[in-house]
């Protein structure tokens, strides 16, 4: 496992990280046994990083991820959760004032069983709405707020999601300095997918760490091909159905080469996220990752994948 500061904040994060979205049932039903084993796996492979939110499975990822926390020393992991989107029977909700958020991190730590956040994250901040109206909230009220929990000690740093590039560029340029401390990005520096690449510069300039999400981008790139939910249009789910078939009559899973490709030794990219509540499937990625990706078969799946590579969709 290769450590990588994520910018300024001093924390090394392994260029692998666990992404507890599964925890919470968000893909499929889980075996909670099995997801509890998962987390145990990753932190004795070298996974330091965990990242939740309460949205994740409406509060049930982070009551999972508790549990499997208590038997856990706190110095063996650096702590990722969220706020502003959330869920209650079924309904997505969304909230970003600063009473809300403010009380979200009380509770998650409450849900998570620790005393404080190692890095509190303004989770999709594109669904607050449009830049010139809504994200000018979460420069205004939600990220102050979150400074003021950072100053009392309550969280150690600040950082903000979403899956348009843009959106985090944009409160960043808006925010005073200092305030955002790293990003998260998602779906953007994968195979089949290297828009996160043109806003490096911007965020390194700014000392601002970056963290990358999904490397089989929700699924388009693995065998069993994208869940019918997913927002892509068909053009680029058949590209990287194509390209699945490639690597498997090369002899590789698909699914190798994206984790092998998105967690390449780039230290500007301080870690890239998977999930998984399966600890079988946890020791695979961690097994695959300790090898380099085979560059020639990048650049065939990347030919396949064509005119789709860069193809934009919709947050959901």
């Amino acid at each position: 496992m290769v450590y990588n500061e994520l910018g300024q904040t001093g924390m090394l994060l392994s260029n692998l990280g666990f992404g507890a979205s599964s925890l919470g049932g968000v893909f499929h039903d889980i075996r909670e046994q099995e997801a509890l084993e998962a987390v145990h796996v990753a932190v004795d492979g070298g996974i330091n990083f965990i990242d939740v939110s309460p949205y994740y499975g409406h509060l049930k990822a982070e009551t999972v991820l508790g549990k499997a926390l208590r038997d856990i020393p706190r110095q063996k992991y650096y702590l990722s959760t969220k706020v502003g989107r959330y869920g209650r029977d079924g309904v997505n909700e969304w909230d970003y004032s600063a009473e809300r958020v403010t009380r979200s991190v009380y509770e998650s730590m409450e849900r998570l069983g620790i005393d404080y956040v190692d890095l509190i994250n303004v989770h999709d901040v594109e669904f607050q709405g449009d830049r010139e109206g809504g994200l000018q909230k979460i420069v205004d009220e939600t990220l102050p707020a979150l400074v003021r929990l950072r100053d009392e000690g309550v969280v150690r740093h600040v950082g903000i999601t979403d899956l348009q590039p843009e959106n985090l560029k944009w409160v960043i340029e808006h925010s005073p300095a200092g305030t955002v401390e790293s990003v998260l990005c998602f779906c953007h520096y994968c195979l089949c997918d290297e828009l996160l690449l043109d806003y490096l510069p911007f965020f390194e300039e700014r000392g601002i760490g970056v963290i990358n999400a999904s490397p089989l981008s929700m699924g388009l790139l693995s065998q069993r091909g994208a869940p019918a939910w997913h927002p892509a249009p068909e053009s680029l789910k058949e590209a990287c159905r194509k390209a699945a078939q490639h690597c498997e009559q090369k002899g590789v899973a698909i699914e190798q080469l994206a984790m092998q490709y998105s967690t390449g030794l780039n230290p500007r990219i301080a870690t890239t996220l998977f999930s998984s509540a399966n600890p079988r499937n946890v020791e695979k990625n961690i097994a695959y990752i300790s090898e380099p990706a085979d560059e020639a078969l990048v650049a065939e799946v990347q030919q396949i994948i064509g005119e789709n590579m860069r193809t934009r969709w919709k947050n959901t």
